[in-house]
C-alpha cells in the first residue's frame, strides 16, 4: 500500500480544509431548523416516496415547496440516515462548502500553483455570505458545490476540446438547475464565451458541441419539471407559488422574470425570505391591507403582511402599495427592527434595506452601508485587480491557448456579469444569493496575488499592483470597520485595527523597497524580504473577514435569510434573542404544545389534522409533530389552490375538522370567511399557550421602546407602534371546529 506523505502543500490545503470546517459546522446547533419553510417540507419528504419526489410542503401532499427537488432530496437523505434533525438538514450545505474549498483549490492549482490554489482556498472559506450559506438548509451551497465540479470537468474541456468533458461539465449545470433553477444559469456566459474562444478544437466544431451540449443542459434542466407537469394534478401536489399548477409556470413566474421585476424587489417571496409572493401586489385579485399584518409562526419566516389572493374579495384596499420594508416606512421598520434591522439581527448597525433590491442601486451598492454591505465585498478589488494583473502577466488576448488565459477569461466571466446583476438589479434578491460571486472572486484573488507578485519583481507601472491592491483591499475593509465599529467589543476592534495598519505598513514598506530597488529583483535576499512583507499585507487582510465569518459559530445567521459578517458582533445578545424568540410557535402567539395536544386528543380519521391560511403558519407545526396540515394559499397564502366548494366537501367528507384563522391575510379569502360564519369557535384556553404570547409581544415592545430614534422616519414608526399596538402584528388567530358544519 502507498504510504501517503504530508508534505508543506498537503499539510497547508488540510489547515485550510479544517479551518473551512470549524466555520461550518462548530456550533451548528444554534441555527435549530433554520428555514422552517424548508425544514417542514423535508419533515413531509422522508415519510415517503411521493413526497419526496414531488417535493411536498405538507404529510398530506398538498402542496410542494416552490423549489427544485435536488437540494431537498439531499436534505432529505441525510435526515434518513441520521434521523430528521436541524442538524441533519443542516449538514449537506456545511459539507458541501468544505469540499467548495478544496474544490477551488485544486481548480486553481490545477493551473496557476500551490501558492494561487491555497489563496483562493483561504478567501472562500473565510466569505462571511458563503460561511452563511453553509450553515442554513437553504440550497445555494449545493448549488454552488455543483458548478465548481461542473468547472473541474469544463477547464479540461476547454484546454483540450474534449466533448465527453463538455457534457459532463453542462449535465452538473442542468443538475444545479434542479437545485436552484434560473440560478444555475449564471455561470452560463463564462462557459459558452470560454469554450468558444478556446482553441483547442476547430471553430465549427466547438460550435457543434455547444449546440449538442445546449441540447443536453436543457433535458437535464428540465427532466424533473417535465415529469411533474405529466403527472395528472389530482394525483400530485400542487406546485407551490406557481399560478397554474406547473413547474414551467414556476420556472418562468415566480423563479423567473418575477426575480427581474422592480415591483418584487423589495419584498421578497421566495423561501428563505419568508416573505409573500410578491407577484399578487400587482394582481386585482389581491388584498393588501397593512392593518391586518400577521407574523409568521416560527423562527424562519417572515410576514407575508396580508397578501393573500381572492377573487372574491371586494377590498377596498385592492390598489394599495405593500408595505415598504426599507426602514423608511412604519410596518417594515417595525418589522427590520424586531429582526434587529439586519439579516444578522445585529440590532444596532441600521443597515438600509431587508431585501437585496431595496437597496440603492449602482455601482457602490455592494459597498454601501446596507444589507449587502459585508457579506462578499472583502475580495472584490483584490479579484478585479487580480484579473487586470493576470491578463497582463499572461498576454491575454488571441489565441487562447493555454489554460492559465483560459482560467482567467472563465473566472472573469463569472463574476463581472454577476457582479453587474448584483449592483443594478432591483428585483428580488437575497444577501445569501451573493454567495455565487464568492468563487470566481476567491480564484481571482488567488490568481491576482500570484500574478502580481511576478509582476512585482520586473520595472514598470505593471509592478506597483500588489501594494496598490493591498492598499485598496485595507481601505474597503476599513470602511467596513466604520460601519459596525459601534457593535463591537474593545478587542475585536484592537485585532482589526491592528490587522489593517499591518496590511498599510507592510503595503508602504512594500511601495518604499520598490522605489530603492529600482532594477528587476533577481537576487535571492531581495526577494525574500519583499516576500515576508506580501506575506504580512495578506494577512493584514484575511484577519477581518475571517472575523466576520467566525461570529456565525456564536450569533445564528438567521434562519429566513441567513447572513454572515461584523454585523453578527453586536454587544447585546439581541440576535440571540431574536433566533430563541422566533424558534417556536405561531409567531406572537405562544408556542403550539397546547394545540398538538388538542390534536393529538380528537384527531382520529381526517386527513388533515389542521388547516392554515400559508406555509408560514404550519411549519413549525409540521416539524414538531409530523401533521398533515393544509396551508389553503401555499407558502405565501396567496397561491390559488382550492375552491370553497371543494373545501366544503372535505368537510363533509370528514377529512377537515380544525381551521386556524388569522396569520397572513386573514378574513381575505372566501373560505376563511366562510370558516369564520359556520365554524364553532374553540376556546384559547384550549389550544394556545397564553401567557407564551404575552412575554414575547413584551420582549418586541421592550426592545422597540429602548431605542433612541432621532430621525422623522423613526419617530414616525414609533407612532405607528402605538396605533397598531406591536407593529400592526396583535391580530390574534382562532381555532374553529367545522365538525357537523356540512351535512
Amino acid at each position: 500500500m502507498k504510504q501517503l506523505k504530508l508534505t508543506k502543500e498537503k499539510i497547508g490545503i488540510i489547515l485550510v480544509l479544517i479551518l473551512s470546517g470549524i466555520l461550518n459546522l462548530a456550533n451548528l446547533s444554534i441555527e435549530n431548523y433554520g428555514n422552517e419553510y424548508y425544514a417542514a417540507g423535508v419533515k413531509s419528504m422522508v415519510l415517503n416516496f411521493k413526497n419526496f419526489f414531488f417535493v411536498s410542503f405538507d404529510p398530506a401532499g398538498f402542496v410542494s415547496i416552490d423549489k427544485p427537488p435536488l437540494g431537498f432530496w439531499i436534505q432529505a437523505i441525510s435526515a434518513k440516515i441520521f434521523g430528521f434533525s436541524g442538524w441533519s438538514i443542516l449538514l449537506p450545505q456545511a459539507l458541501a462548502g468544505i469540499i467548495s474549498v478544496a474544490l477551488i483549490y485544486y481548480i486553481v492549482k490545477r493551473s496557476f500553483g500551490y501558492a494561487a490554489g491555497i489563496i483562493a482556498a483561504i478567501c472562500l472559506a473565510i466569505t462571511p455570505v458563503f460561511v452563511a450559506a453553509s450553515r442554513n438548509n437553504t440550497i445555494d451551497n449545493l448549488l454552488v458545490l455543483v458548478l465548481l465540479i461542473a468547472c473541474v470537468f469544463f477547464s479540461k474541456a476547454a484546454e483540450k476540446g474534449k466533448f465527453k468533458y463538455l457534457i459532463i461539465s453542462l449535465i452538473f449545470i442542468g443538475l444545479g438547475f434542479n437545485i436552484k433553477m434560473l440560478e444555475a444559469y449564471m455561470i452560463g456566459p463564462a462557459i459558452y464565451i470560454t469554450y468558444l474562444i478556446s482553441s483547442a478544437a476547430p471553430l465549427k466544431k466547438r460550435i457543434k458541441h455547444l449546440v449538442i451540449g445546449t441540447v443536453v443542459l436543457i433535458a437535464v434542466s428540465l427532466s424533473w419539471a417535465t415529469i411533474v407537469d405529466l403527472v395528472p394534478s389530482q394525483n400530485r401536489p400542487f406546485v407551490g407559488s406557481s399560478t397554474n399548477n406547473t413547474v414551467m409556470e414556476l420556472i418562468f413566474g415566480h423563479n423567473g422574470l418575477e426575480r427581474l421585476s422592480s415591483n418584487s424587489g423589495g419584498m421578497g417571496g421566495g423561501p428563505g425570505n419568508g416573505g409573500q409572493n410578491h407577484k399578487n401586489f400587482n394582481s386585482k385579485s389581491s388584498t393588501t391591507n397593512s392593518n391586518s399584518m400577521q407574523p409568521p409562526n416560527g423562527t424562519s419566516n417572515m410576514p407575508s403582511f396580508g397578501n393573500t389572493s381572492n377573487k372574491n374579495s371586494n377590498s377596498q384596499n385592492q390598489n394599495m402599495k405593500p408595505p415598504n420594508m426599507t426602514g423608511k416606512s412604519s410596518n417594515g421598520q417595525n418589522f427590520a427592527r424586531m429582526h434587529g434591522g439586519v439579516p444578522g439581527g445585529s440590532g444596532t448597525s441600521n443597515l438600509q434595506g431587508t431585501f437585496g433590491g431595496q437597496t440603492t442601486a449602482g455601482i457602490s451598492r455592494l459597498f454601501s452601508k446596507n444589507i449587502l454591505s459585508d457579506q462578499i465585498v472583502w475580495f472584490i478589488p483584490l479579484s478585479i485587480l487580480g484579473i487586470i494583473a493576470a491578463a497582463i502577466l499572461e498576454k491575454i488576448r488571441f489565441p487562447f491557448n493555454n489554460k492559465k488565459k483560459l482560467d482567467v477569461v472563465f473566472w472573469a466571466l463569472w463574476l463581472i456579469p454577476g457582479f453587474i446583476y448584483f449592483s443594478y438589479t432591483k428585483g428580488l434578491f437575497h444577501p445569501y444569493y451573493l454567495t455565487m460571486l464568492a468563487p470566481p472572486i476567491a480564484a481571482l484573488s488567488g490568481i491576482g496575488i500570484v500574478s502580481m507578485w511576478k509582476l512585482y519583481k520586473q520595472n514598470g507601472i505593471k509592478s506597483w499592483l500588489l501594494p496598490i491592491a493591498f492598499i485598496v483591499e485595507g481601505l474597503v475593509h476599513l470602511l467596513m470597520l466604520s460601519y459596525f465599529i459601534s457593535n463591537m467589543t474593545s478587542t475585536i476592534k484592537a485585532i482589526i485595527i491592528a490587522a489593517l495598519i499591518l496590511c498599510f505598513v507592510s503595503s508602504f514598506i512594500l511601495i518604499i523597497y520598490k522605489i530603492m530597488k529600482k532594477s528587476v529583483m533577481d537576487k535571492t535576499e531581495n526577494i525574500r524580504f519583499a516576500k515576508i512583507f506580501t506575506t504580512l499585507a495578506l494577512i493584514g487582510i484575511l484577519v477581518t473577514p475571517t472575523i466576520g465569518a467566525s461570529a456565525a459559530i456564536n450569533h445564528s445567521v438567521n434562519g429566513t435569510i441567513p447572513a454572515g459578517g461584523l454585523e453578527l458582533l453586536s454587544k447585546d445578545s439581541s440576535s440571540k434573542s431574536n433566533n430563541s424568540m422566533m424558534k417556536r410557535g405561531n409567531f406572537g402567539e405562544g408556542s403550539n404544545e397546547k394545540l398538538i395536544k388538542l390534536l393529538d386528543k380528537n384527531i382520529k380519521t381526517e386527513k388533515y389534522a389542521l388547516v392554515v391560511s400559508s406555509a408560514n403558519n404550519a411549519g413549525s407545526i409540521i416539524i414538531e409533530s409530523g401533521k398533515s396540515v393544509m396551508a389553503l394559499g401555499g407558502f405565501s397564502g396567496s397561491d390559488n389552490i382550492i375552491s370553497l366548494n371543494k373545501f366544503k366537501q372535505l368537510v363533509k367528507k370528514g377529512e377537515v375538522r380544525y381551521v386556524l384563522t388569522g396569520g397572513m391575510g386573514r378574513n381575505s379569502n372566501s373560505i376563511m370567511s366562510w370558516v369564520e360564519k359556520n365554524g364553532k369557535a374553540v376556546s384559547e384556553s384550549k389550544w394556545k399557550d397564553t401567557s407564551s404570547s404575552n412575554n414575547i409581544k413584551e420582549q418586541f415592545t421592550n426592545r422597540s421602546s429602548s431605542k433612541s430614534d432621532n430621525t422623522k422616519t423613526n419617530s414616525n414608526s414609533k407612532q405607528n407602534d402605538k396605533n397598531n399596538s406591536f407593529g400592526g402584528m396583535n391580530d390574534s388567530q382562532t381555532l374553529y371546529d367545522l365538525k357537523g358544519t356540512v351535512k
